[in-house]
This record gives structure tokens, C-alpha cells and sequence, in this order.
């Protein structure tokens, strides 16, 4: 039997809610902390598309990350296109648009960090954690995310966690360093 109050009787291709039949739950919506401090920020700007970058950082410090609606819900404060909101997002690899873990793990895999020996801390971490790089733990503790260079190539091999940068990391130090981020 088939439920008519169903409000996803519309499916679009891509499987999801068509826009006609979404309801006010599924529509994304910012809070008034978040709409306040993103206008706050636009009046930095003579440009409101130069405040996109804090928006973003605005909207995922609330939620640890940037969900899809948010990118249009910007967009419609700042009073600029979807779109360019959504270049910003996905140029910068600080800004998640998917769930993250409660701590994000970067590891340099720079050529220097490689010649320092990174492998071995990458294996240290994937063992310790059981995950492969771009995956969140179980208990939603740890993402791993590999990331081209921190800015540290004279102490690697280098990582950080959150915004601490951890220098000189050997595959022995992990389960010390992880312990200190509950």
C-alpha cells in the first residue's frame, strides 16, 4: 500500500527529495547565531563574495562541517550565487562537506616528508586507528586526512591534529599523540 502523505513521493534522479515536494524539516537553516555572525562578516567586505571563506568557517565551527543547504543558505545572506560560495568550499581542503570525526588527523605526504619517512607514521596511525586515509573512526573520535604539505618540510615527518602541529613524528609516537585527544 502506498502512503500518500508521504512528502518524498517525488524523487529526483539522483534519488533524493524533489524540490517540489521538500518539506520545512528538510530545508537547511541557519541559526541566528550563524546568520548574525555571517552578516557581521559581510560588512568586513566591500565584495560579500571575499566573506565566503568565513562564512563557511562560521557555519562548520557550529556544526563540524558544511553541509550542502549551508552553501545555499550562505549564499542567500551574503547575496551572492550558490556557486561561487561552492568554489570557495570545495578549493579550500579545510572546509569538510561531509561528517568529520570529533579530531581531524593531517599527515604530510610532501616528497620531503616521504624521504623523512612518512610511510611509517601513515601505517602507524591506519593500525592504530583501523582506517584507511579520508575515513572516520567508528566512534566518530578521528578523521584522517593525508594533505600535500603543512608548512614544517625542515621537522618532518609532520602531522597535526586539530590545529596542533606535531614535528619529527615517528611511527612509535602515535598512540602518546593520540591519547592526548579524547
Amino acid at each position: 500500500m502506498h502512503d500518500h502523505n508521504n512528502t518524498h513521493d517525488h524523487i529526483d534522479a539522483h534519488g533524493q527529495p524533489a524540490a517540489d515536494s521538500l518539506t520545512k524539516e528538510d530545508v537547511f537553516v541557519l541559526s541566528d547565531a550563524e546568520r548574525d555572525a555571517i552578516e557581521h562578516e559581510k560588512h568586513h567586505y566591500e565584495d560579500a563574495r571575499a566573506a565566503s571563506i568565513e562564512a563557511l568557517k562560521i557555519v562548520q565551527k557550529q556544526r563540524g562541517w558544511v553541509p550542502d543547504g549551508a552553501i545555499h543558505a550562505i549564499a542567500d545572506v551574503l547575496g551572492i550565487p550558490a556557486s561561487d560560495v561552492e568554489g570557495v568550499a570545495t578549493f579550500y581542503s579545510q572546509i569538510f562537506r561531509q561528517p568529520v570525526g570529533r579530531h581531524i588527523i593531517r599527515y604530510c605526504d610532501s616528497v620531503v616528508c616521504h624521504i623523512n619517512g612518512y610511510q611509517g607514521v601513515q601505517a602507524a596511525l591506519e593500525r592504530k586507528l583501523s582506517i584507511k586515509p579520508g575515513q572516520t573512526t567508528f566512534d566518530g573520535r578521528f578523521t584522517l586526512l593525508p594533505t600535500c604539505c603543512l608548512g614544517n618540510c625542515d621537522k618532518g615527518p609532520s602531522m597535526m591534529i586539530d590545529e596542533d602541529t606535531h614535528s619529527q613524528v615517528k611511527p612509535e609516537d602515535i598512540e602518546s599523540l593520540l591519547e592526548q585527544y579524547q
